[in-house]
């Protein structure tokens, strides 16, 4: 369930990028949480928007998120960067992760634009321990790139900044990766191409941790069959035609899911499965996850089996 958090203070980072640090009206010390860790704002325009985590987890009073105007925004960060102000009150929901820092006997951490949030929060843990470790932050230009500042005091010369208006385009990827070890992990935030391209460029034994901000395409396709739900807290037992999400049957039956993507790729409406065969067509959770059917994103993802069984 959401608790009321009181936006303590907004700071204006970069071109189009506002900080807003979050505490708790009574004082009391918030929920811990790990690198990589985002929350969900319930913002009063009825959205609910994630955001990464990007403060210091030592932290324990303070929730800080970083927000970029979008150009097209939705209505979620032109909200937040015209209405949210010091003092305002506003349910939030988490920490939850998807995105964890992995143990690896060396680090590459890539950010573009502002996927740095989540990699800012990785940058500080990796500072203060033994493995090897380096970062790659790309933009568009420096003006617009947050936290330039902060990561190099923490990086040094472990620190490359690609700006692309400074260096006549995008990085040469292919050059940057292909010196890394087998076992060395990389994690990317960042806008698609990137994304792809570091897919595209990523060696042999090396493993790649990526967040989104959005899908990199449709959902993944597969029978369109009906199949019933059933929400094990209370027994009610919801159809779900061949046309629509499992999200939206449940809503048709009064019954809330938080959502934000509708996409499949930001968790929120993760939910644990007891029983049933689910059909994953998320971007959020890795092979092994969906092997073990623990859990489930109900905005895209359906049901193999005629019967759901689900921890609501």
């Amino acid at each position: 369930m959401p608790t009321t958090l009181r936006v303590h203070r907004t700071t204006w980072l970069a071109d189009r990028v506002t900080q807003v640090e979050l505490r708790d009206p009574t004082g009391a010390p918030l929920p811990a949480w790990e690198p990589g860790a985002h929350v969900s704002l319930h913002l009063p325009n009825g959205l609910v928007r994630e955001y990464s985590l990007c403060g210091d987890p030592a932290d324990t009073h303070t929730w800080t998120i970083a927000v970029l105007r979008e150009s097209a925004s939705r209505g979620g960060s032109a909200w937040v960067h015209e209405r949210l102000t010091a003092g305002s009150e506003l349910p939030v929901e988490g920490p939850r992760n998807t995105f964890e820092l992995l143990d690896a006997p060396e680090h590459l951490l890539i950010a573009g634009g502002i996927g740095v949030t989540p990699i800012l929060a990785m940058a500080r843990q990796l500072a203060t321990g033994p493995s090897p470790w380096s970062m790659l932050y790309c933009g568009r230009s420096r003006t617009g790139m947050a936290f330039l500042d902060v990561l190099s005091g923490l990086a040094d010369d472990r620190l490359e900044v690609h700006a692309d208006d400074e260096h006549g385009g995008p990085p040469d990827l292919a050059a940057k990766l292909s010196g890394l070890g087998p076992g060395t992990v990389v994690h990317c935030c960042g806008p698609e191409p990137l994304i792809r391209a570091v897919e595209a460029a990523l060696p042999h034994g090396v493993q790649l941790r990526v967040e989104r901000f959005r899908a990199p395409g449709p959902a993944a396709s597969g029978p369109a069959a009906g199949f019933d739900v059933v929400c094990a807290g209370s027994g009610t037992r919801v159809a779900v035609a061949a046309s629509e999400s499992i999200v939206d049957a449940l809503g048709r039956a009064g019954i809330a899911v938080p959502t934000s993507c509708r996409e499949g790729v930001c968790g929120t409406c993760e939910t644990k499965v007891l029983s049933g065969e689910p059909d994953h067509r998320d971007f959020v959770l890795d092979d092994d996850e969906k092997a073990s059917a623990g859990t489930m994103m109900l905005c895209v993802s359906r049901c193999r089996s005629a019967e759901l069984v689900l921890d609501l």
